[in-house]
């Protein structure tokens, strides 16, 4: 998707709106860098992460410098409770989750925490992001291996140490036992919906965060 400011030359933002959505990002403590990744074998790798509704996270990560692919998706329950209108249930155990899968020599998986913990949700809301309030809202970590494991839990440790939130992150760490692509209008959601109101209030605030405070991590447009 275009910046905030391509969408308000195209006239798809008013000025009004943008000011808004600009004003709308909220002034962050600086994060501390993550713990350094260990040694990760060629080839792309899979990070999955909850942290609210799926759009905005998945419109954040798809813009990150060495990310290849971006799914939509559910983790936590059962192959045949991943659907959405049963996950909105909050009874399934599932979360609304993102699959990122990226380029370890492009970009760290603790990088990818940094913009996690940063932009793409607030890790100290227990059960809910915004608007949205539930279990399938959770923040989340559904960790592939105990390397990524590992690294959340430093990362998670040092975040909470440096005071970057008033709040204690609530974020739960879980290991992956499967990811199931959510329906297919839910995948580039954010991308093909830039002006829906949803979007517009809740998740174009997060992709103003990330141009903001990440420049260095854009892909090129």
């Amino acid at each position: 998707m275009k910046s905030l400011f391509a969408l308000h030359r195209a006239g798809a933002l008013s000025a009004a709106a943008l000011l808004f959505l600009l004003g709308a990002a909220p002034a962050r403590a600086e994060f501390p860098d993550p713990p350094a990744d260990p040694m990760e074998s060629a080839g792309p790798h899979t990070a999955v992460f909850a942290g609210g509704c799926f759009w905005g996270v998945e419109g954040v990560f798809e813009r990150i410098k060495g990310v290849q692919d971006v799914v939509s998706g559910y983790s936590g329950g059962e192959a045949k409770t991943a659907q959405y209108e049963l996950v909105g249930t909050g009874r399934t155990g599932h979360a609304e989750s993102v699959r990122v899968t990226y380029d370890p020599a492009q970009v760290s998986y603790g990088t990818l925490l940094k913009v996690f913990f940063s932009v793409a949700h607030d890790p100290t809301q227990l059960n809910y992001q915004g608007p949205d309030h539930g279990t399938q809202y959770r923040s989340a970590i559904f960790y592939a291996d105990e390397t990524q494991r590992r690294v959340a839990e430093q990362y998670i440790r040092a975040l909470d140490k440096a005071g970057v939130y008033r709040d204690k992150i609530v974020t739960q760490l879980s290991p992956l036992k499967a990811f199931y692509p959510a329906e297919e209008y839910h995948q580039d959601y954010l991308r093909q919906h830039p002006t829906q109101l949803y979007i517009m209030m809740w998740d174009l605030p997060k992709i103003a965060a990330l141009e903001k405070e990440y420049p260095q991590l854009l892909q090129a447009q």
